[in-house]
């Protein structure tokens, strides 16, 4: 079954118009840096801790682990180190490879979203409508 949208959809001579898609880069591992990874690194960055990340996305502690523990195993300089506690407690924070692959992420996607909203645009000439109200 589809799954239903929540994004405002553009009509077509009676048809829901509006290319979309998702975007991941794959690695020797299979997904390498996704929208749910991204954001994982982005809260990561924002919490400094693992744990504060996961629960901001509500995913457990060793899901969040095991995606980082493969994003790190993937990446030829991890992209996040993690360090013991001490009178601070522990944490965690982006490396500078971890900061310019969430930044090269947002960069190709918008890159993609421009792309897909040109296509709709296109759809919507050849079909007979006026461009997207996206």
């Amino acid at each position: 079954m589809p799954r239903k949208s929540k994004q405002k959809k553009n009509r077509i001579n009676g048809i829901s118009s509006c290319w979309r898609g998702r975007l991941w880069l794959d690695g020797p591992e299979g997904t390498f840096l996704g929208y749910g990874r991204i954001v994982l690194l982005e809260r990561i960055e924002e919490f400094g801790s693992i744990s504060k990340a996961a629960r901001s996305m509500e995913m457990s502690y060793k899901h969040a682990w095991d995606l980082l523990d493969s994003m790190n195993r993937q990446s030829s300089d991890k992209l996040v180190e993690t360090f013991r506690g001490g009178k601070d407690g522990g944490g965690a924070r982006l490396t500078e490879a971890g900061r310019q692959a969430v930044k090269l992420f947002w960069k190709v996607h918008a890159k993609f979203q421009c792309f897909l909203d040109q296509e709709t645009a296109e759809l919507k000439e050849i079909l007979g409508e006026n461009g997207p109200d996206i």
